[in-house]
């Protein structure tokens, strides 16, 4: 099985406490189950939790969809995941353990692919191991699909928003030759604990004047570093973040800012912002400039996604760039689906 010539997906988070029954799956070409987890000797397995959610994603999200595909992501950001991740590939045994056990429970659970989420290997040794488990996961999934008979599982990957982390770079040719392609983590560029002391875009389409971190230069960065555009898909965030403003009077991009809002750090689905909106009756903003959205009432201001800048990020990805899709984090955190309705109806339109 190869991916198909668009992927329009969808992460569903375990911990967003969103029932699967409930994802309308007729919008997605593909659903991630998010996140299976690596125990202490290196196998892949379902969180206790959420056992039975994970053992029936694909039969419930197939009710509304029998076409979707399924992928089982592996790892996630919780802590301890990544330290568990670089000791499983430092080594071929526990690498071995790993792909095996995650191949077996994708099929038993009826998944159609695999996807390795390490946040993040972040030196050059790291890169060097993330290179051979990759090299050796393609190879088993390939011998697996050849001894059963079964279609190949897909294999993908979460990555950071550029190609490089510090001095270390993603194993790029490896991941063209291994992978059917990548998810490219291009948002949460600024938060409340990373600019505290100013508001700014968290997920802007261009770098505009300022020349900020945005989604043209990261992908721009993956480009570059040789992964074709067919092997990309672009994240589309369904959360955004919550700055508390110095001075509600200075309200714009780059305004003075003491900290997060509304949570501990800032934090807030699109549903929420949907509800800060009509209950403060918030001022909402489309910056035309950076290509994104911003609301604020009185002390808070929060930047987000919206169907403005969702139509211009799925413009971008299919006819600026002519990536292979886009993915939403996460699906839990829509409101009505009126963010994956508008991405899944702007693609469809850009390819009429």
């Amino acid at each position: 099985m190869a991916a198909t010539g668009v992927v329009k997906a969808g992460y569903w988070h375990c911990d967003s406490a969103f029932p699967v029954s409930d994802i309308k799956s007729s919008l997605f070409t593909h659903l991630f189950a998010a996140f299976a987890d690596v125990n202490s000797s290196y196998q892949v397995t379902f969180p206790i939790l959420y056992k039975l959610q994970f053992e029936s994603f694909t039969q419930t999200v197939q009710i509304k969809n029998p076409d979707v595909k399924t992928l089982l992501s592996i790892g996630g950001g919780a802590s301890g995941v990544a330290s568990t991740l670089a000791s499983m590939a430092s080594k071929q045994e526990n690498r071995k353990i790993f792909i095996g056990s995650s191949i077996t429970l994708a099929r038993e659970n009826n998944f159609h692919g695999l996807c390795l989420s390490w946040l993040y290997p972040s030196t050059a040794v790291e890169m060097t191991n993330l290179e051979s488990l990759l090299k050796e996961w393609r190879a088993a999934v390939e011998i697996e699909a050849q001894i059963t008979t079964k279609a190949r599982l897909l294999l993908t990957a979460e990555v950071f928003y550029s190609s490089a982390i510090g001095s270390a770079s993603y194993p790029c040719k490896t991941i063209s030759n291994t992978l059917d392609w990548i998810n490219v983590l291009a948002f949460n560029f600024y938060t409340p604990d990373s600019s505290p002391t100013e508001t700014a875009p968290p997920d802007a389409l261009r770098k505009g004047p300022k020349g900020i971190l945005c989604v043209e230069t990261s992908i721009k960065s993956w480009i570059d570093a040789g992964l074709k555009v067919k092997k990309i898909a672009l994240c589309v965030p369904f959360v955004g973040w919550a700055w508390t403003l110095k001075n509600p009077l200075q309200h714009d991009l780059f305004a003075p800012a003491v900290g997060p809002a509304l949570s501990v750090d800032g934090s807030v689905t699109f549903a929420q912002v949907k509800l800060f909106i009509t209950v403060r009756k918030a001022k909402r903003v489309y910056d035309k400039t950076y290509c994104t959205n911003y609301c604020y009432a009185d002390v808070t201001w929060i930047g987000y996604d919206d169907l403005e800048s969702v139509t211009d990020k799925v413009n971008y990805a299919h006819k600026e760039k002519q990536l292979l899709g886009y993915f939403a984090w996460h699906v839990g955190a829509d409101y009505n689906w009126s963010l994956s309705q508008k991405a899944f109806d702007t693609w469809d339109k850009c390819a009429n």
